[in-house]
């Protein structure tokens, strides 16, 4: 690998901790019950990373993201669950007045077909960010008022919270989603292949599609070497978020529960995957796009 690809971590690791530093710090001299509250620390420093690092990454992953989401092929309809939907979704700013938006980005929601999208579910564990969710899914034409938003707190692995948060809401259908979509967020959800098997089994309809663009391993060593040295590290700064995860082989290998009269079954009636265009084959943050239609 080239020196320049190897330590390429170390200025967005700078420009997080830079981005985040101060806000947090004043969130902190503001209420200095944070320093033993480290879950809600976390939630107000991963806030203010986003200000600036969201928009970037949106920025940088805009080509593929219209690839996935607004090709003929893979247009999302009907109900559409979008995981870690806030991080994409709103930019904030931690003032004396409190945490506001900055911009209504429209990170995920953006790229979205309002006339194919019966209801729009954004799950978002971080409640600070959903008055902020709910005001940049109603600029797209979604409201909670007509049942189209549903806005839930829930984590990406609690499928039984879904469910249950769903019907609360009136969507008491057996697997009641006909997309899901993934981006960046299955990196730091605490155990992939259990919350993918129990969204896909649960959650996910029969013939329903499920969309991923997230970073994985890199299919050459050398990388795949530095990027588990790297990966302890992001993580600590970015929320949990793993470099080093092989989310790619986790997906095409699922398997499910019954699937098809039969126990341990490979959860798909078909896949495909692609690579980020114009990805180096040496780059540490390696993506893999897909579409995947469930048996």
């Amino acid at each position: 690998m080239k020196p320049f690809d190897i330590i390429s971590p170390i200025h967005d690791l700078l420009f997080g901790l830079q981005a985040a530093f101060f806000p947090t710090l004043t969130a902190i001299v503001l209420s200095p019950s944070l320093l033993i509250k480290w879950h809600a620390l976390s939630k107000v420093f991963m806030v203010n990373l986003w200000i600036e690092f969201g928009h970037r990454v949106d920025q940088q992953a805009a080509e593929a993201k219209k690839k996935l989401l607004m090709s003929p092929e893979n247009l999302p309809e009907g109900v559409v669950l979008d995981l870690g939907a806030g991080k994409r979704l709103a930019k904030f700013s931690l003032t004396l007045r409190g945490i506001i938006p900055l911009a209504g980005i429209g990170h995920g929601i953006k790229y979205l077909d309002r006339r194919r999208v019966k209801r729009y579910i954004a799950l978002e564990p971080n409640i600070l960010m959903h008055k902020y969710l709910r005001a940049a899914a109603n600029d797209h034409g979604y409201s909670e008022s007509d049942g189209s938003l549903i806005i839930l707190s829930c984590g990406a692995e609690d499928s039984s919270c879904i469910l249950s948060s769903l019907a609360s809401a009136g969507v008491t259908n057996p697997h009641p989603v006909d997309t899901i979509i993934s981006i960046l967020t299955l990196c730091s959800v605490p155990n992939p292949r259990r919350t993918l098997h129990h969204l896909v089994r649960d959650v996910l309809k029969p013939g329903g599609v499920l969309l991923v663009y997230e970073h994985v391993l890199n299919p050459r060593e050398d990388v795949r070497w530095w990027q588990k040295v790297w990966a302890p590290i992001w993580g600590i700064v970015f929320g949990g978020c793993r470099m080093d995860r092989d989310t790619d082989i986790i997906l095409k290998s699922l398997e499910l529960e019954g699937v098809g009269g039969n126990c341990n079954e490979n959860a798909w009636s078909e896949w495909k995957t692609w690579e980020k265009e114009g990805e180096s084959e040496e780059c540490l943050f390696w993506h893999c796009t897909g579409r995947f239609v469930k048996k």
